[in-house]
């Protein structure tokens, strides 16, 4: 019995460092993406500072006037003056539609459903 027992618990020590082993080499590998996640990001932050370094180069006022100079004849474009902005009551909206009233198909007579006893004062429901 006693063997069985040391036996079972060489087994059982076994089987552990086989888990431990296993879940070792995921966290491993779990550790290498996101390193790699790391420095993916690193990189497309890096690219983007230097397209935002472009936009900016490029869309200089200076740049841009100049383009327009030489572009004229084709493009046609002149710069904004106070004369080119409305108001916003010059602004026209689009009016939405009324809809339709629904047709009384079946027209109910509500003086009939009122007992003969019962009086309404026409006085207190005028405003």
């Amino acid at each position: 019995m006693r063997t069985f027992a040391f036996v079972l618990s060489i087994m059982a020590v076994m089987g552990l460092a086989f888990w431990a082993y296993s879940e070792n080499y995921k966290t491993q590998h779990a550790l290498g993406e996101v390193e790699d996640l790391r420095h993916e990001i690193g990189y497309l932050r890096e690219t983007r500072a230097v397209l935002k370094a472009e936009w900016a180069y490029l869309n200089r006022p200076d740049r841009l006037r100049d383009l327009v100079g030489m572009n004229f004849q084709k493009l046609g474009l002149v710069p904004l003056s106070p004369q080119q902005f409305g108001r916003v009551e010059q602004i026209a909206y689009p009016q939405p539609e009324p809809e339709p009233e629904p047709d009384i198909l079946n027209p109910v007579s509500v003086s009939a459903i009122l007992p003969a006893d019962t009086h309404i004062d026409t006085e207190e429901l005028e405003p």
